[in-house]
């Protein structure tokens, strides 16, 4: 059968992708995403366990600890949008490269840092480049799916991270509790923290080495002109895929996105921030494309992304982070009064005095801290099992409704297990509702603004969370019914500006 007529009339990208057909390529590339999500969840959350011990050897205050967790999400603010920036104009592969060697470099360097503003230093740079890592790979993975695909594949991604929040204390587990003790001079000494924070580096830079093996996005390529490379990228695609020569991939050419502006004359991708001219003509497009983001027809989509991302980020962080603290309260309170009823807010008003080297993590806190990640297991599972059949809009709703409802009752909490039980429900709902945001933002933006327009809104959500965080030690100390208010109030909001959003995963990619 001849298919020169195909010559003679381009395909679209729809059509090109859907002729690689799904195989060995998008499970190896569904793996990689994959493994760069979990590590995310690996790398943000891990300051958590690393607190305790490190104390000690930096002498740290409540307040130097509350400086320490907020620097990684000032690094996440400052990061997502720049990151997002390059990746619209330079590709999605090499700075979704960049941004994971970025973060595993500052991880190894913070792991043998010997002085405290030096570590929270290098943190910032872990959340500077993780952030952007966790932008672009949702747009990277969705970019190779046909639309059939697309939504259900994306929604994978959440079991990663799951797995994720289910290892780091397995991994914690097994390393702090160890006596390691390495003094090599008075001024350098390695512990067991230490040997924790640098196995959780490691990630970043073996991905990153392992994505050099992939492609850039076609779709990307098309979007700025290079459609004979993305060409060549479908055919290996389909070989892989098919196990067929590249000769018999069936679509001969594609169709050409018209160009406008700088972009009729050359590609984005070949300017060199080194050069002056390269530089502005860049800086340009980029204020280009956030304006387009700023008006219609993007402008409400986009404020809706912002707004419930604000809400919801704001309320998971805080919470999560406020969990294992309160975990520890009610420990204190039962030590001290048994198995007695009591209250949210008696156990708030407990003062916990600042002891550099008290003692280590108890095995309790593994113990909840895995609890917790199992319990996302079964919505992680059902979410790309049923998103065709209910869409991905009817998860955000359920998932920010539910939370806020749990949030309330917190207020009823009345000993450790209750606690157990809300933040499990908690923690399952709230990163399943994170992970469908970033879905669906996939198909609310065309690509030349879709790793942007996802930086922008986790540009946000992490501010919103340095907020609560800043915010929350003050206010539970007020009133512990004022924070409770305060982000079941940010989900039930974000949940109701979630029944504006348009439904996605049945459109092919503008």
């Amino acid at each position: 059968m001849s298919f020169n007529f195909l010559e003679e009339n381009p395909s679209d990208y729809e059509e090109a992708i859907r002729q690689t057909r799904f195989g060995k390529f998008h499970y190896y590339l569904l793996c990689v995403c994959g493994l760069i999500y979990m590590n995310t969840a690996i790398s943000i959350t891990m300051i958590s366990f690393v607190l305790p011990s490190a104390s000690c050897d930096f002498r740290m205050t409540s307040v130097d600890k509350g400086w320490l967790t907020a620097t990684p999400m000032l690094g996440m603010i400052l990061g997502s949008y720049f990151f997002g920036c390059l990746a619209d104009t330079k590709g999605r592969k090499y700075v979704l490269i960049a941004s994971l060697l970025l973060d595993g470099i500052a991880g190894l360097l913070s792991s043998i840092s010997q002085i405290y503003g030096l570590f929270m230093f290098f943190r910032f740079f872990t959340g500077f480049g993780i952030t952007g890592a966790m932008s672009i790979c949702f747009a990277y993975l969705g970019e190779f799916q046909q639309t059939k695909y697309r939504e259900k594949i994306l929604c994978w991604l959440e079991v990663f991270w799951t797995i994720g929040i289910i290892f780091l204390p397995i991994i914690a587990w097994l390393i702090i509790p160890l006596n390691i003790n390495l003094q090599i001079s008075e001024f350098f000494k390695f512990h067991s923290w230490n040997l924790f924070v640098f196995v959780c580096a490691l990630p970043s830079i073996s991905i990153a080495i392992w994505l050099f093996f992939f492609p850039e996005s076609p779709k990307f390529l098309i979007e700025v002109g290079e459609t004979e490379e993305a060409l060549g990228i479908l055919k290996e695609i389909y070989h892989i895929n098919t196990g067929n020569e590249r000769d018999q991939y069936p679509i001969k050419t594609l169709k050409e996105r018209e160009r406008v502006g700088l972009q009729q004359t050359t590609s984005l991708r070949s300017l060199s921030i080194r050069k002056p001219n390269h530089l502005r003509i860049l800086i340009s497009e980029v204020w280009e494309q956030t304006k387009s983001l700023c008006r219609p027809p993007h402008l409400k989509n986009m404020a809706l992304a912002c707004a419930i991302q604000f809400g919801l980020t704001a309320s998971y962080y805080t919470l999560m982070i406020w969990f294992p603290e309160l975990f520890y309260r009610f420990e204190e309170y039962e030590k001290e009064h048994g198995e007695n009823m009591t209250s949210i807010c008696i156990v708030s008003s407990i003062v916990l005095e600042d002891d550099f080297c008290g003692t280590p993590i108890e095995n309790q806190v593994y113990y909840h801290t895995i609890i917790i990640g199992l319990s996302c297991l079964p919505t992680s599972f059902i979410l790309p099992l049923c998103v065709h059949r209910v869409g991905a809009k009817f998860f955000i709703i359920f998932s920010l409704i539910v939370a806020g409802a749990v949030s309330v009752g917190l207020y009823f909490v009345q000993n450790s297990m209750e606690n157990l039980i809300l933040s499990c429900i908690f923690e399952a709902l709230t990163s399943l509702g994170i992970s469908v945001v970033y879905c669906v933002m996939v198909d609310l933006f065309p690509t030349n603004l879709r790793v942007m327009a996802a930086a922008l809104s986790l540009t946000f959500g992490r501010g919103g969370a340095l907020l609560g965080n800043l915010l929350f030690g003050f206010l539970i100390d007020l009133n512990c019914t004022v924070p409770i208010i305060i982000f079941s109030s940010m989900l039930f909001i974000s949940g109701i500006l979630s029944c504006f959003l348009p439904s996605t995963g049945r459109e092919a990619l503008n």
